[in-house]
């Protein structure tokens, strides 16, 4: 039946994805600018390759991510998404907290970057496992005509996030030297044990969708829901790796574009009040591009999203060359805050509605890590590319477009589920319902979706 109407259990799992999503990427902020001008001298003072290890570090979380889709998955799919969802924003929020306390590698010298890359693998780990069972429960929750506007709230979260690390660093950057890279850089993450408590408060008072609760009475629980997914859903998963390369831009952007505009002479604070006016521009757009996704469909928000995004790469490189600083913040606003936004705000549903609940965490859970683990080297590719020349930003652009045109093949690829209600997402032809089971709500005649796999 069409499900309609939001429940107070839809807007708590809304609020859950959004305060999660925010722990996560506060923590992604902190560690790619750190990684830009931080880290180089606390944990690798001296060396002539200092950046391009420091941001091999917020690399290597990205090798952990695809293991914690499998584990954390695999208890997301099996035992339930509440409890699986507590241990990612535990793992997370301790180890981003633990960050702030190591000491650097003037104090006990290669134990320091080692202990970091530890803490960086268990926020990957963590990582791995969140967006996609946030999404599967906050879908899993909403009303079936409105599932993309409070998937929405996943990546409302993030961008929340993005924005408070970015406030947080603007001072902190402005410090002077002596304090930034004794004690300054270290109260943001500290700080995260506030977002931490909040988020665990509310994510513990949660109930399992009933969608799932179906699955389990019946006995119908994946043993091993991995080589399920990889059975049942393989195409399904290739399809949302290869759409996650849309991330290339905004690890590119948050690492290698930080130092990038900071190497041709704009001063650091200056780049991060460009981020906070594109974070608040994508703020708005997010919602907005989900009402849109409910109205005419995943797949052309998502194409015009990650299209666009490749245009603008080549103005916002352009402009940061030229040292423009206006146009800078337009470009910037309008590749991150608006077109990227279009695919950040719709993939929560979009990977997530191209499975059914029985693998519907593992499987959006590994197709996500795997297509992520480009985007986490992404930097360290940009920076090898670059040949040390700042003004040499033409391959670094060709290489985020490349990656922007496979992931608008990938979505167009997928079937069309926005009139597809939840019992029937990723469910061949012969497992639909037939069109008189479905009756109408309160948001109009009921439409049944295309007959066809999703995945």
């Amino acid at each position: 039946m069409i499900k309609t109407g939001a429940t107070a259990q839809t807007r708590k799992a809304a609020l859950s994805a959004f305060l999660g999503g925010a722990l996560e990427y506060y923590d992604f902020v902190l560690f790619a600018s750190a990684a830009a001008f931080i880290f180089p001298v606390v944990f690798f003072p001296g060396s002539q390759a200092a950046t391009l290890m420091s941001f091999a570090t917020f690399g290597v979380a990205y090798l952990a991510r695809p293991l914690g889709a499998v584990v954390i998955g695999h208890f997301g799919d099996k035992f339930g998404r509440k409890s699986a969802l507590l241990a990612t924003l535990l793992i997370m929020g301790l180890a981003t907290f633990v960050i702030g306390l190591l000491p650097g590698y003037d104090q006990i010298g290669p134990w320091a970057p080692l202990l970091l890359v530890a803490m960086r693998l268990l926020q990957g780990f963590s990582a791995g496992g969140e967006v996609a069972g946030a999404s599967s429960l906050t879908i899993e929750h909403a009303p079936d005509r409105s599932r993309a506007f409070w998937g929405s709230w996943t990546v409302e979260g993030v961008g929340a996030g993005m924005l408070l690390a970015t406030l947080i660093l603007i001072p902190v950057a402005a410090m002077p030297d002596e304090i930034l890279f004794s004690w300054g850089w270290r109260l943001p993450f500290l700080a995260s044990i506030i977002v931490l408590l909040i988020a665990f408060f509310v994510r513990r008072t949660l109930e399992e969708p009933e969608v799932f609760e179906h699955v389990k009475q019946k006995g119908e629980t994946a043993k091993v829901p991995l080589f399920d997914a990889l059975r049942s859903s393989w195409r399904g998963i290739s399809r949302v790796a290869l759409a996650t390369l849309y991330f290339v831009p905004d690890s590119i952007m948050n690492v290698f574009g930080v130092a990038f505009a900071i190497s041709v002479g704009i001063d650091r604070t200056t780049v991060l009040w460009s981020a906070v006016v594109t974070q608040i521009v994508a703020l708005i757009v997010r919602p907005l591009a989900g009402i849109f996704a409910d109205r005419i469909g995943r797949r052309p928000v998502f194409v015009i999203g990650a299209l666009g995004t490749g245009v603008m790469t080549f103005g916002f490189f352009a402009a940061v060359s030229a040292g423009n600083i206006a146009l800078m913040f337009v470009t910037n606003a309008l590749m991150v805050g608006l077109f990227l936004a279009f695919c950040g705000a719709i993939y929560p549903a979009f990977y997530a509605e191209m499975f059914t609940a029985r693998v519907r965490y593992t499987s959006m859970a590994v197709g996500l890590q795997i297509g992520s683990v480009v985007s986490g080297f992404a930097p360290s590719i940009a920076t090898v590319l670059t040949q040390g020349v700042p003004t040499n930003w033409m391959p670094v652009a060709c290489m985020v477009a490349g990656a922007l045109i496979i992931a608008a093949v990938a979505a167009l690829t997928a079937r069309e589920t926005y009139r597809t209600p939840l019992e029937e997402l990723g469910l061949p032809q012969t497992d639909r319902l037939p069109a008189d089971s479905v009756t109408t709500g309160g948001d109009g005649p009921a439409q049944m979706a295309v007959a066809e796999p999703t995945n």
